[in-house]
């Protein structure tokens, strides 16, 4: 996941928290007190808006195998700051009448603020889950250039035993031919020194049969 989407993530579950508890507080306020936190919290739902925008970016800039994950927290948080709406609504509308206040405080307000937290719990579990995926990916990135490498080395290995089996046949062959050249001359030097054992016999007997002569 990207820096920046995170850093987004973590102003967002600030902010949010503190909607939530700006809310709890705003529901035993009334008169100019409860419209000025109204209008705190308001500006805070409108800074929360942004970073999900923000975010919204952020996340559809990212590689398919993470964009969906990043897309799927981001319907959480949607959903959490609909919450959040829906309480202020109630908070400034839902307050003319001290029982309906105190029926909203002990009732709608607990139920939002358990959903709340449901849904953060939800969102850091959904969180870790993605980061440990995302760290999974970059472990099989590594691996698999890692994997790479060493394919390459031994191609080059194997390239370079290849060509010193060429040289060593290369030699070989040369070896051969100089072997060959041997017997061929060593044959003609047998054949010359029985010829020329041949001539020595003959002219030894032309001697004898001349010494012999009366």
């Amino acid at each position: 996941m990207g820096e920046v989407f995170e850093g987004y993530e973590r102003q967002y579950c600030e902010i949010s928290a503190s909607l939530a508890r700006k809310c709890t507080a705003a529901s035993a306020l009334q008169g100019e007190k409860l419209k000025q936190k109204a209008s705190e919290i308001k500006s805070g739902i409108d800074g929360a808006e942004t970073l999900i925008r923000k975010m919204d970016l952020e996340a559809r800039n990212q590689q398919p195998s993470i964009r969906a994950g990043l897309l799927a927290k981001l319907r959480e948080y949607k959903s959490d700051l609909n919450n959040l709406k829906g309480t202020l609504k109630r908070v400034t509308t839902g307050y003319a009448q001290q029982g309906a206040r105190e029926e909203l405080l002990e009732s709608g307000m607990a139920e939002t603020l358990a959903v709340s937290a449901d849904q953060k719990s939800r969102l850091l579990r959904a969180s870790e889950r993605q980061n440990q995926t995302n760290d999974m990916i970059r472990d099989s990135h590594r691996t698999m250039l890692e994997t790479e490498d060493l394919g390459v080395s031994l191609l080059q290995d194997l390239h370079q035993q290849r060509e010193h089996l060429i040289h060593a046949h290369g030699t070989l062959h040369n070896v051969d031919d100089n072997i060959g050249k041997s017997r061929r001359i060593m044959g003609a030097m047998v054949r010359r020194m029985d010829r020329n054992k041949w001539i020595i016999g003959f002219i030894i007997s032309l001697l004898v049969l001349a010494i012999l002569e009366p």
